[in-house]
């Protein structure tokens, strides 16, 4: 089991720790120091006991506010996650019915008719016109 030396507050702490930890011991060191620079900056010196347990308190104040906004995220993602849930169980809509009007073939033959006469009544007038 390895033993890590970390520095907190101008203190130096031997502290053992699983195999591969390490890392994990120096960032949370770090993050007490800083909490414990904090302090010794407003207050100025302390005894140790005392600066450890306000700099862990301010600490678990800020996980605490941490944690709370976790839950508010959570809560936020299962609602989305349901919202999105119902929307896939929605039947999909039914197709819109558009009609389209239709030429009836009456029409149509009735205009092929008067297209021809008018067509024979133009030929009629271009050969009266010739003569």
């Amino acid at each position: 089991m390895p033993e890590v030396t970390i520095t907190i507050g101008g203190r130096e702490f031997g502290v053992a720790c699983q195999e591969g930890e390490e890392h994990y011991l120096h960032t949370a060191a770090k993050m007490l120091d800083d909490e414990a620079q904090v302090l010794s900056d407003q207050v100025g010196r302390m005894p140790e006991a005392r600066m450890l347990l306000m700099a862990g308190l301010m600490l678990a104040d800020k996980t605490a506010s941490f944690e709370d906004r976790v839950k508010e995220v959570e809560a936020k993602l299962e609602e989305k996650e349901a919202e999105i849930e119902g929307l896939r169980n929605v039947a999909a809509p039914e197709p819109e019915r558009i009609e389209v009007p239709v030429i009836p073939d009456s029409v149509t033959d009735t205009l092929a008719e008067l297209a021809a006469r008018a067509e024979s009544l133009a030929a009629e007038v271009e050969e009266k016109a010739a003569t």
